[in-house]
């Protein structure tokens, strides 16, 4: 009867899973791969992720530290006992140490900035001493300046515009910049374009400290003396060795001066905590900063310039040190030369914890279980590739450099790339190429949120619809800041970004405190969202490299492509009305009757119109690419016979590659993508149709139009590509 039984469940069993599809898998292949995800899912094993953990988080390991390089070889020694072909891959690389930091207020008061974070109560880890990185911006330039301090809330362009309606000019001066509102890098970049000799950088308790909660070791948002430490090198001009751009930084490459390495500030930076900032902050007078500049420290926020004035002295130790990426790989056992690969990074400015650990064991626990089926006999048909990178906090360094010295063969043989950082509680969080969007979501609705126990996709959604979104499961544009960047951006490889968050919020990032202790307490107690996320990335990687056909999917990047061609034309006629509106207020000296007669204020001058641009072959270019995607979309792929399955895989392969243009960006070539791409000015944030919409934001209307040109020739390339996809399988 027990015989019976069980055999009545197995068949039951197997017939649920043949009952549902999965893209990209034939019905025959369905039900097998379903077992395989099941299998891989019950091995994930969240204690897995706690010890390691708390071995790799034990002490500072910033890249060219021994613990660094002791984490590395430990990394690979459990991919080897996993059963993959593991090997260390080292580069040498620039990297700065802070030897001087000096910030004092010389006037109209004395104080002389403290620089130091506190050890907490129940937190060893803080209290390590000399063993902890100073704070300090990697990749500012030597300085010792003096000057008038000016308050420029975010330091972002919008800002500066507010700066000149006030009729106040940071020239000579040295600028004091709130965190937030983009990333650190465009806060000096921007300050030193308008004139400024020196930038300091601080945490304002409105965005990170007690304005959001509880400060450490009460709770976990930024205490007082808390300092984000962080890379100012000009990424958006290109990440990686800032001496070797767009070639690797073997041992004996060739190497820019530093004094012409275009990704070094032009001045000197430093981050400091509120603590810090309240003596300055206080010292300045002047115009009172607009409503929306005030932050939660118990002053009047001035913008200055003056009285306030510092004296700011940097000094740094510039030396190569060696950038160690772990390389793990499981061979395919029917398609050895086609990769999907996995990647995290496992360098921290000091414990980190959270950034990057928390997702690097998430990878490794994948790694694991995958690995142990592999032994089993249940081998990828591809090959799968896991990364631990180092040097990202940096600067994307060890990554960036990775894929400079293999870009052709990765460009031959990676399917797809699929990237992870820090992880929390929370809700799911994906971005990348849009051709993965379905396959994505896929994979998202057969995820189970260890909270809700409704699927990951399901509780994403709900949270979209809160924040008033719909109820749809969209992926994020990818601009930069992990590991993805020279792998889509660089290379042309299709990509993927995920990690939960949300629920986790605090004040730890690149500060002393992002611990083991604090991760244990806020972040992710029982690391349920780490062996969500494992489970995630491990699925998405097992569909690539078992997949009959790979499941891409154009029409989802088709209505996304079209949609952000529709915003840049809707924003243009915005700018357009924008504009008439402007020159028409100053005809009537709107502004000036507007005004507050008793303050400050510098009269507006008209503005340059903005013409009619022709988007017309952009448009007409969609509306063909759309209907040989449609064709595409038509044929049943899994149906074809092995053979064409095989060459239609090895086509798809290049799909993404096809969207990238050899000559790069303007003023920037190592960004190759025409989709996507950060901001000249936002860093980390995206710029979709980069070439074409920046032009327009900066209104270089003939540059404008080049690059309309430039894109409408990367969509007839995609659609040849499409049309000879589609003949191929007729």
């Amino acid at each position: 009867m027990k015989q019976i039984l069980t055999t009545l469940f197995l068949i039951t069993f197997l017939t649920g899973f043949s009952q549902k599809s999965i893209m990209g898998f034939s019905p025959e292949n369905t039900s097998k791969q379903l077992q395989l995800e099941k299998s891989f899912e019950e091995k994930l094993n969240a204690t897995n992720l706690d010890q390691w953990m708390q071995k790799m988080a034990a002490e500072p390991h910033w890249v060219g530290t021994e613990f660094g390089e002791k984490n590395a070889k430990w990394i690979q020694s459990q991919f080897e006992s996993w059963g993959y072909d593991a090997k260390i891959e080292t580069y040498q690389i620039l990297f700065p140490y802070p030897t001087e930091r000096i910030l004092e207020l010389t006037g109209p008061t004395k104080y002389t900035a403290k620089l130091t974070a506190v050890p907490v109560e129940g937190d060893p880890f803080t209290a390590q001493g000399d063993a902890l990185l100073p704070s300090y911006n990697a990749f500012s330039i030597d300085g010792d300046v003096e000057a008038e301090l000016v308050f420029v809330n975010y330091g972002i362009p919008k800002d500066y515009e507010e700066l000149e309606k006030l009729g106040i000019s940071v020239k000579g001066k040295i600028v004091i910049a709130k965190y937030q509102g983009s990333w650190r890098g465009i806060k000096p970049k921007l300050a030193a374009e308008k004139g400024s000799i020196g930038c300091i950088i601080y945490s304002d308790p409105e965005d990170d400290g007690y304005g959001q909660g509880d400060v450490y070791p009460k709770g976990a948002y930024k205490n007082k003396t808390g300092v984000q430490r962080g890379s100012v090198m000009d990424m958006p001009t290109y990440p990686g060795d800032v001496l070797t751009p767009s070639y690797a930084a073997t041992k004996d490459a060739k190497r820019l001066d530093r004094k012409d390495a275009p990704t070094i500030t032009k001045i000197p930076v430093l981050p400091i905590s509120y603590e810090d900032a309240l003596p300055l902050l206080s010292a300045l007078d002047g115009t009172v900063a607009p409503e929306s500049w005030r932050g939660g420290l118990p002053i009047t926020y001035h913008i200055g310039p003056g009285p306030a004035k510092v004296h700011l002295k940097l000094t740094f130790d510039w030396k190569l040190v060696p950038a160690h990426n772990v390389i793990a790989t499981l061979k395919g056992s029917e398609f050895p030369d086609q990769w999907v690969m996995r990647g995290n990074h496992h360098d921290a400015w000091v414990h980190g914890a959270n950034d990057p650990i928390s997702g690097m064991v998430a990878l490794m626990e994948e790694a694991r279980a995958i690995g142990e089926l592999a032994k089993k006999g249940q081998k990828p048909k591809r090959t799968i590739v896991f990364c631990a990178w180092d040097a990202e906090e940096p600067g994307l360094i060890g990554s960036t450099e990775w894929v400079e010295d293999h870009k052709r063969e990765l460009q031959e043989k990676v399917v797809a790339y699929i990237n992870t950082d820090g992880n929390g509680r929370g809700f799911l969080g994906a971005g990348g190429s849009h051709s993965l969007q379905a396959m994505v979501s896929e994979v998202a609705g057969s995820v189970i949120d260890p909270q809700t126990k409704v699927s990951v996709k399901e509780r994403r959604i709900a949270a979209n619809m809160v924040n008033g979104g719909d109820d749809s499961f969209e992926l994020y544009a990818l601009g930069s800041g992990s590991d993805y960047t020279p792998f889509i951006q660089h290379a042309g490889i299709a990509a993927l970004n995920l990690g939960f968050g949300g629920e986790n919020g605090g004040g730890e990032y690149h500060t002393i405190y992002d611990t083991y202790p604090h991760y244990k307490r806020f972040k992710d107690p029982e690391f349920a969202y780490g062996v969500a996320l494992a489970n995630t990335a491990g699925l998405i990687t097992l569909r690539l490299a078992n997949a009959d056909v790979l499941p891409l999917n154009f029409t989802q990047w088709y209505s996304t492509v079209s949609n952000y061609l529709t915003e840049i034309i809707n924003e243009t006629e915005s700018m357009r009305k924008d504009v008439l509106k402007h020159n028409k207020m100053v005809e009537k000296n709107t502004y000036q009757l507007a005004a507050d007669p008793t303050k400050q204020m510098k009269s507006p001058s008209k503005k340059d119109m903005v013409p009619y641009i022709d988007f017309s072959p952009l448009q007409n270019e969609l509306v063909i690419l759309n209907e040989s995607i449609s064709e595409f979309e038509k044929i049943n792929t899994t149906s074809l016979s092995i053979e064409m399955r095989n060459e239609l895989n090895k086509k798809l392969m290049k799909a993404e590659h096809m969207l990238t243009s050899e000559k790069g960006l303007p003023r920037r070539p190592w960004f190759k993508h025409q989709i996507y791409a950060p901001g000249f000015y936002t860093g980390y944030g995206v710029k979709t149709l980069p070439g074409v919409r920046e032009a327009i934001e900066q209104k270089d209307w003939k540059e404008a139009q080049e690059q309309i040109e430039i894109l409408t020739s990367t969509f007839k390339s995609f659609n040849t590509f499409i049309k000879e996809m589609n003949a191929s399988i007729k």
